[in-house]
């Protein structure tokens, strides 16, 4: 098949298909694996809590890792867990149910000092598996390994954070008079938790909601991601030793089978989940009281970075490419697209495509390793798909090797110049593919940016001055945060997170998660 080639830079508009074969090629044989990373014998889950620990005589789902893999190249099993069925799912509701008694079961009733020690008795015991859910996160998900023990340190540092921040809510004054009557404050939990995290990631995000939601007397039932499920196995003791019976609950299986029901149900009480939005509407649509339903939903976004005129260029593309490909582009505030003025904006995407290029790849225990295999088996082929497609409509692509297979990892793809009728313009590729999209105007920018159906954060490149302070003043009114010549980002955690339109609704942060979870109740008297 003829390339055609870009004069003097070796890029190229060929068709992806032409690149690379769609099977993982690894060379002459797979990766050697690290004696900490190879588990061994498979970890086959056979239990599960529901109203304390229960055996799964049934059916399991295989999970194939994204770094283990066979001498052909497929994908090695690490393990198995339970696929559950309806009637699993509708006695971890009972079990939850039974815990919470209508705010009058044992969890809801015990003292906020009695809640606390069982939450800081469950942040020891799952320090104690620090390595096994480490190595899981490597395995599983193919985060690096700097980047898996961030995560688990992160949450162990989310634990106690929210416990402090709860000591400190339920420590405050409650009385207050107002107009000849006194009123007793105080809030109340909402009843069931549905929790339900993502894959990128499992053990920090799901924690991050799960947690508050405990300590303001919610019991919970969890259902882990698809991908990332099995670095819950070695918490599971944990969770079972610190907290009463059925105050946390953990289902495994097909969505649709075991979300259906509950939901359906009507007794669900708030919904937590962390995900697509086509999914959540899913969901959501199931409940007989959907408007009414309490939740917390974290959704899609396509954040973007806005190059202005008189931007340091160079800084902004090292800092862009972080934040567009840390993970492979795998976080819901990486920056999915990069607006940059028509006259600079080939220079900026080469400039982007060689940085991209130049991320180390391989597996994630190498030291220093910037991309990884893609944990989700057919990720690729959708991506190759909007590559394809932006092409075909007039994209190139502005690295060599940018869309390839190479040694199982995907190498990313720059794409310029994009425009609003490929498919990259307006979906969210959550992987990495980088669209650089030319303007003339910031009047553009906004248009575009008022059009996303979701929208968490932007981050702005400029130089100091009116021009940075004009562009940020009308970002900041469409999106929850704006970053100055910053990639964005989630924390930390004690500041505000949330989405617009259709990104998310409502807020965490380390206090604002416990007001979230819990509703004010009053007792009020005449005043004497």
């Amino acid at each position: 098949m003829i390339q055609r080639e870009i004069a003097g830079t070796g890029i190229s508009d060929r068709p992806v298909s032409d690149q690379t074969e769609q099977q993982p090629n690894f060379g002459r044989q797979a990766p050697a694996v690290p004696s900490r990373f190879d588990l061994g014998t498979p970890i086959n889950q056979r239990s599960y809590l529901c109203g304390g620990e229960k055996q799964w005589d049934g059916a399991l789902q295989e999970v194939t890792s994204p770094v283990l893999h066979n001498a052909d190249g497929t994908r090695r099993v690490m393990g198995a867990y339970p696929v559950l069925k309806a009637e699993q799912a509708l006695e971890a509701l009972d079990a939850a149910k039974k815990a919470y008694d209508d705010g009058l079961g044992p969890w809801p009733s015990m003292s906020p000092e009695g809640r606390i020690a069982c939450m800081r008795q469950f942040a020891a015991r799952m320090l104690e598996k620090r390595d096994q859910v480490v190595t899981l996160l490597v395995l599983e998900i193919a985060k690096t390994v700097p980047d898996a023990e961030k995560e688990f340190d992160r949450t162990i540092e989310l634990i106690e954070n929210t416990v402090e921040a709860y000591e400190k809510l339920v420590s405050g004054d409650r009385e207050k008079s107002f107009e000849g009557v006194a009123a007793q404050l105080a809030r109340s939990p909402y009843g069931v938790v549905l929790n339900m995290g993502p894959f990128n990631y499992p053990l920090n995000e799901t924690l991050q909601t799960l947690v508050p939601a405990l300590l303001m007397g919610n019991t919970s039932i969890v259902k882990p991601p698809r991908i990332g499920v099995l670095l819950f196995e070695p918490l599971m003791e944990a969770f079972k030793e610190s907290f009463p019976s059925g105050v946390v609950n953990f289902i495994y299986g097909d969505g649709r089978e075991i979300i259906t029901p509950l939901m359906q149900s009507g007794e669900v009480d708030f919904l937590s989940f962390i995900g697509s939005t086509p999914v959540a509407k899913a969901i959501l649509g199931q409940h007989p009281s959907e408007v009414a339903l309490p939740r917390y939903l974290g959704l899609g976004s396509v954040d973007p970075a806005i190059i202005l005129p008189h931007a340091d260029q160079r800084a902004a593309v090292e800092e862009g490419v972080r934040g567009a490909l840390t993970f492979n582009g795998q976080r819901c505030t990486a920056l999915k697209r990069f607006f940059v003025p028509s006259v600079s904006g080939a220079e900026f995407a080469q400039a982007l495509g060689e940085k991209a290029s130049a991320l180390r790849r391989g597996m994630p225990w190498d030291p220093g390793v910037q991309l990884t295999p893609l944990a989700e088996e057919d990720k690729g082929a959708k991506m190759r798909e909007l590559i394809e497609d932006a092409v075909a409509h007039g994209a190139r692509i502005m690295n060599p090797d940018g869309g390839r297979e190479i040694d199982g990892v995907f190498v990313p793809a720059v794409l310029f110049p994009v425009t609003p009728e490929m498919r990259i313009y307006r979906e969210e590729q959550f992987g990495p593919v980088v669209p650089v999209i030319p303007y003339d105007d910031l009047s553009e920018v906004i248009a575009a940016l008022k059009a996303a159906p979701g929208r968490h954060q932007a981050s702005v490149f400029g130089a100091e001055g009116a021009d940075l302070e004009t562009a940020v003043g009308a970002v900041s009114r469409l999106v929850h945060r704006v970053n100055v010549n910053t990639q964005c980002q989630r924390g930390p955690d004690a500041l505000p997170f949330t989405g617009t339109g259709e990104a998310g609704i409502g807020t965490i942060s380390i206090s604002d998660a416990l007001l979230m979870f819990s509703t004010p109740r009053l007792v009020v008297r005449k005043s004497t």
